[in-house]
């Protein structure tokens, strides 16, 4: 995001707002004639605005033209129906009339396709959630021996009524049995899941003719790249508040997946960061205050939820979460956190140090985490030398650290999405010596070259930067610095690959005084590239060396997403690299090989990481209930007996359930290594000139 002070805020999309379409899985009771959606004057006016801004501003100088539209279509059909359970196949080949004519439409305004299809969608919708109400009429039989395909993304459309029919019991009966699981009884389950379809109505009925417009609007937005977005007037409202971080919370941006509530990613600072158990991806099932009942919310709106998990600072908040890849159906766990504000010095970095033995000494390693690139931006402006931000606390942490009589430092960026571009630029300044740090080009093809302001690094000693899938944005930025600077080597994950800048603009500012209400558009307008000319978009930066990560890249990342704006490269910009360090990422390489066959953390990890890959590639579930009891007792019994396993090789005594296992702190075994392999850069005197590095002749005393 830029203003006109070259300041530039850069890092994961905060917040998608697709709650409007409530739940899409769930429409409700017969008793209401079916809504019409229509489109307004002011539609018209907002699609012909956007689409100028987007032939004019957006980085990739995109053409509104059929081939375009083609995906304007596809990426409002999956808005809609991405799991292919409401539409019929002859609903699609109806709809196909408009593939090539969407650029046309926001070209001219003339939205009636779009809301001509929306219509459909919420007929169907409707017919879906009155014949599931339906169906609570009579309690599903569980011993039947038959799955439920809960993923269809890839799936043929819907061919006639009995195939949807069969679908949607299907779903209903996989509902019920959830509930079942948790040893409700089908009197529970059966008022349970009528409020909830119920609910899902009402939302229906509260849909608006901006609503549909929101969706569609989007849907165009996010055929350019995944950070380009369309809010309405109503929703930008939210999105200030969020962005403002003024408001009482857990710190976690959310939007809705289907049915469910999912977390879109984790503010650094609040209480669901320091809490450490929410991750991306989770869904949320259910919610509770303090000491109250648990109230399930799938099929809620977005905002509703929001408005159940939001509260007063200093009280509880409790959240019952299905884990990010596992199936419906699969054991939930409930999270408690206080809410508090989310302020800037709760995102502040921290310091430790860990000890590492060597021969017969032992060294001491020094830990930043660093959880955002953040900056007081007011103190700043307002000519506060001291202003808080991520660069001057690390500076204080390293002398502080330094004056302790550490061997190395490791810096914890993973879990960082990114922050103030200059931040990044700053931080990269305390460990290289003078030189280019990144470069901007615009969407116009102009290139910047933003450049190390601090006349030389504060800390010469061994440096590595831990990373992961979601280390994004300025956390890129810094850490590709480090490694083509040859200051120090990256470790942990392939990261995010978000090498991409947006533009916010207030669409009222461009119209007439007395017509407000337009909204704001997000819109991509530059990328980033490395002092060496290569791209951080769609790619990331590849770590020196690689640490196992139970989060799967081909799930999580730039890369996943549709529309991502693709790898290239631009000229590079002369740098003067300090040392090379390959024969010594090599030496490490071996060095922690060697660890990782005989640490039982590493066995462990890997299982687990197999483990969950098992429950990743899972479509279907059974809807027999006594199989689902079984395969649920088994998955927590390989569980435990991992768990166990790792602890007898420590020689700790094994757990005796898997109550006992949800109880237990589990150790950070990937900063551990991170700190191995500075202790080993230490062994080898790293860093160094390289003509005084000899990889083949050099040892590490372990």
């Amino acid at each position: 995001m830029q203003n006109k002070s070259k300041t530039f805020v850069i890092g994961l999309a905060l917040t998608a707002i697709l709650g409007i379409i409530v739940a899409s899985q769930q429409s409700p009771a017969a008793t209401s004639s079916p809504a019409r959606f229509e489109p307004s004057d002011r539609h018209a006016k907002v699609s012909r605005l956007v689409t100028t801004f987007i032939e004019r501003r957006h980085y990739s100088r995109a053409r509104v033209d059929d081939e375009l539209s083609v995906n304007m279509f596809s990426s409002f059909i999956d808005a809609l129906d991405g799991n292919r359970i409401f539409f019929y196949a002859d609903d699609i080949d109806d709809f196909k009339q408009y593939e090539k004519q969407l650029d046309d439409a926001v070209r001219r305004g003339q939205m009636q396709p779009v809301f001509d299809i929306f219509n459909i969608f919420h007929a169907r919708n409707r017919d879906r959630i009155e014949y599931s109400i339906n169906l609570l009429e009579q309690e599903p039989d569980f011993s039947i021996d038959e799955e439920f395909n809960f993923d269809r993304t890839d799936a043929d459309w819907i061919a006639d009524e009995n195939e949807m029919n069969d679908i949607w019991r299907k779903r209903v009966k996989n509902d019920a049995l959830r509930l079942t699981l948790t040893d409700k009884t089908w009197a529970e389950t059966k008022d349970i899941l009528r409020k909830r379809y119920e609910r899902g109505l009402r939302g229906l009925d509260q849909i608006k003719n901006d609503d549909v417009f929101e969706v569609f609007m989007n849907s165009y937005a996010r055929t350019l790249d995944p950070h380009s977005s369309y809010l309405s007037p109503r929703n930008s409202e939210e999105y200030r508040i969020q962005m403002s971080l003024s408001y009482e919370g857990i710190g976690a941006s959310l939007q809705l997946e289907d049915d469910y509530v999912t977390v879109l990613n984790i503010i650094a600072g609040g209480p669901a960061a320091i809490d450490g158990q929410l991750a991306p991806k989770d869904r949320i099932t259910a919610v509770g205050q303090e000491d109250g009942e648990m109230v399930d919310v799938i099929g809620w709106r977005l905002d509703d939820v929001v408005q159940l998990i939001r509260g007063p600072g200093g009280t509880t908040v409790r959240l019952q979460i299905l884990a990010a890849g596992a199936a419906p159906g699969s054991e939930e766990k409930v999270l408690e956190l206080g809410r508090d504000r989310i302020k800037l010095e709760a995102q502040a970095a921290q310091k430790d140090t860990v000890t590492v033995p060597r021969g017969d000494k032992e060294l001491r390693i020094g830990i930043i985490t660093v959880p955002s690139f953040y900056q007081d931006f007011n103190a700043r402006v307002a000519g506060d030398k001291d202003y808080t931000s991520t660069t001057h606390d690390v500076e204080r942490l390293v002398h502080e650290l330094e004056n302790e009589g550490i061997d190395g430092i490791v810096l914890d960026l993973r879990g960082n999405g990114g922050g103030h571009l200059s931040e990044a630029r700053d931080l990269s300044g305390l460990f290289i010596e003078r030189g280019p740090v990144v470069q901007l080009r615009s969407h116009s093809g102009n290139i910047e070259i933003l450049r190390d302001q601090t006349p030389s690094s504060i800390f010469k000693g061994p440096l590595a930067v831990l990373v992961n899938r979601y280390s994004a944005s300025a956390s890129e930025i810094f850490a590709a610095a480090i490694q083509d600077y040859g200051r120090g080597v990256v470790i942990g994950q392939q990261t995010f690959g978000k090498g991409s800048v947006q533009n916010l603009y207030s669409l009222d500012r461009y119209v007439r005084q007395d017509d407000p209400g337009f909204g704001q558009l997000t819109l991509t307008i530059g990328k980033y590239y490395r002092v060496t000319g290569d791209s951080t978009q769609h790619r990331g930066v590849l770590p020196d060396i690689s640490l196992p990560s139970i989060v799967d890249p081909a799930i999580v990342g730039e890369s996943a997403r549709d529309y991502a704006l693709p790898w290239d490269q631009i000229k590079a910009v002369d740098h003067s690299t300090e040392v090379s360090l390959d024969g010594a990422i090599d030496v490490l390489s071996r060095e922690h090989s060697a660890r990782a066959t005989e640490n039982p953390d590493f066995d462990f990890i890997m299982r687990d990481i197999e483990a969950f890959e098992s429950l990743r590639e899972q479509k279907a579930v059974s809807l027999n209930l006594e199989k689902r009891q079984v395969e649920r007792e088994q998955q927590n019994q390989d569980r435990l007996d991992r768990e166990n396993t790792r602890r007898v090789a420590h020689g700790l005594e094994p757990l005796a359930t898997i109550e006992e296992l949800e109880t237990q702190d589990s150790p950070d075994y990937l900063l551990q290594e991170a700190a191995q392999i500075v202790a080993d850069m230490a062994g080898l005197g790293l860093p160094q000139t390289a003509a005084s590095f000899d990889p083949p002749g050099s040892s590490i005393a372990n």
